[in-house]
């Protein structure tokens, strides 16, 4: 009896014991698992800022790795059979998310070897020659040996005289034969700055090299007293104002409203930018605050850059009103206000008419193969290379057929490419179920997906939909290129005058045309132009109608206008 007392609080100190072992087993698996997230990021952390930022991994290597997975992939989809031509032009690496060596070595192919023959190019020549003086005289010259090298010749500013003829009024002496004549001088046609010392070419040289270029107005100063010719940069940078705001009322606003009322998709995303604070009084020194610039892409007809003080999904709102159809955008919560039944948006704050567009997502698999890509460099997961080679595969059945026409591209992506999608989101649920108990970069890769497989796969609905939201981050690449020089704004105001010349200039280049040389044109003809005609100016028309003006420089300053016909009613 003693030892059956004794024996039972030994008993129970071993499960108390077992209990805190326990405990501290599970506190010390915890700790491990939080520190190797630490790492993870760390190192992430590190690549983002060290680091080439290109996502890339060895696809020669994770083909090898996953064999049979491929084995199995290509099982439930037969690929489809190309032209020669068109097999000939698909590379093995995706949008943006393959190894690369393939694309440069398309380019280099494409690229002729040997030394560049320089009359072919549309430039003007001078001619050197160069003789033996101590031939003159003795021998016969029977010709010329001659070679081709490129020289440079500074350009730079132009005084151009006004020269208004002056008249005097005959009527006056007539009315009064002993009063002085009334002298009549003939007005200056409008202008995009009146009384300014800038014509429209050195507008537009000014505004190119700020945003097409990313050149600053400071920079662009200290150029200009090396040649002689002082140019302060406040006086640019009101040029830039009064230009922005009078195109952003005229032009941009004109395409605006035509991209709102008949763009099928619009492709959008954000970047920061700083603002100066406005100084005066008795206010303290004070940092810059952050806005944001959003681009939208309305099909391949116009791009639009915004600014907006602060990016909030009121602001987004508000960009996007009365717009119906495709937005294809980041899984970022201040879009999921687009998304929402008219009837569960919020009432304007104003008394604007409510927002009765109805709007579809489109996400973007190139954000979601990049979470898989970071989770697979960083903890080496086989589940996020094997996501990765999923995905590489995805795109390289997709740009096969990319040229064709939109109809055949919806019907080639529902026969070869939905059992691929299908198949990739069945076994994204599968392991998101293992490990959405658990932190780390591979939960938030498979959450990411598992949860954005709506807008994912909202390109199933139409041809003309695309995989990837790249091109919008490609054209943001102005902003940031562009904010390493001239680093901000400096109000509000400039800020959506920078936004609407940087919408030109994108919209410009997006159909092929030098943007100084539109620009130059536009400047000059803008005053003269009717109002309800306004679209007419747009970089699309322009391009389209090949509008040009053959005249003298001196005409295409000051020179008499011709407003030509209106292109065909698309209608």
């Amino acid at each position: 009896m003693t030892l059956t007392t004794k024996a039972a609080p030994t008993e129970r100190r071993v499960l108390e014991l077992e209990a805190q072992l326990a405990a501290v087993t599970v506190e010390r698996d915890n700790l491990r698992l939080a520190y190797q997230n630490l790492q993870h990021e760390l190192e992430l952390m590190r690549r983002r800022i060290f680091v080439a930022k290109a996502e890339r991994l060895d696809t020669a290597q994770l083909e090898l790795e996953f064999a049979h997975k491929l084995a199995a992939l290509d099982a439930l989809g037969r690929v489809p059979e190309l032209p020669a031509a068109q097999a000939e032009d698909v590379t093995p690496d995706g949008d943006g998310a393959g190894s690369g060596p393939s694309r440069r070595n398309e380019r280099h192919a494409r690229t002729k070897a040997g030394r560049r023959n320089l009359r072919l190019s549309d430039l003007p020549e001078e001619r050197i020659e160069l003789s033996a003086s101590s031939f003159d005289g003795d021998a016969e010259p029977i010709g010329w040996e001659e070679s081709c090298r490129m020289a440079w010749r500074r350009g730079g500013f132009v005084r151009l005289v006004v020269a208004r003829a002056k008249y005097r009024d005959p009527g006056s002496a007539a009315a009064e034969p002993t009063a002085e004549p009334t002298i009549v001088t003939v007005p200056l046609p409008p202008e995009m700055v009146p009384r300014s010392l800038a014509t429209p070419s050195l507008l537009a040289h000014v505004l190119t090299d700020k945003f097409c270029d990313g050149l600053p107005f400071h920079r662009q100063q200290d150029r200009a007293a090396r040649t002689g010719t002082p140019l302060d940069r406040s006086t640019m940078s009101r040029w830039a104002e009064e230009v922005g705001s009078t195109v952003g009322a005229t032009v941009i606003e004109a395409m605006r409203k035509e991209a709102l009322r008949t763009a099928f998709c619009i492709s959008t995303d954000a970047t920061g930018v700083l603002v100066q604070p406005i100084k005066g009084g008795d206010q303290p020194r004070r940092s810059c605050r952050r806005a944001h610039f959003l681009v939208q892409i309305a099909d391949a007809d116009h791009v639009f850059f915004e600014y907006m003080p602060r990016e909030t999904s009121a602001a987004i709102g508000e960009l996007f009103r009365g717009f119906s159809g495709y937005v294809q955008a980041d899984a970022k919560s201040v879009y999921d206000l687009l998304f929402k039944p008219p009837h569960e948006r919020p009432p304007p704050e104003n008394d604007d008419e409510p927002d009765l567009g109805e709007r579809h997502e489109v996400g973007c698999w190139s954000h979601c193969r990049r979470k898989f890509w970071e989770a697979a460099i960083t903890t080496k997961e086989p589940i996020a290379r094997e996501a990765v080679l999923r995905i590489k595969r995805i795109f390289d059945l997709d740009r096969s057929w990319r040229n064709r026409p939109p109809d055949e591209i919806k019907s080639l992506r529902e026969e070869h490419l939905r059992p691929h999608i299908d198949a990739f989101f069945d076994w994204v649920a599968e392991h998101y179920a293992e490990v959405k108990d658990r932190r780390g970069l591979l939960r938030t890769a498979l959450g990411y997906a598992h949860r954005q497989r709506g807008p994912l796969t909202r390109f199933f609905d139409d041809g003309r939909l695309r995989l990837t939201n790249n091109h919008s981050e490609r054209e943001l690449r102005r902003i940031a290129t562009g904010r390493q020089a001239w680093l901000f704004v400096g109000s509000d105001d400039h800020g959506q005058a920078a936004g609407n010349l940087l919408s030109l200039v994108a919209s410009a280049r997006l159909h092929r045309l030098d943007p100084e040389a539109y620009l130059r044109d536009l400047f000059r003809v803008l005053p003269h132009w009717p109002r309800e005609r306004y679209l007419e100016l747009a970089p699309r028309y322009w391009a389209t109608t090949r509008m040009r003006l053959d005249a003298t420089e001196l005409e295409r300053e000051l020179g008499p206008l011709t407003i030509p016909d209106p292109p065909p009613s698309s209608e």
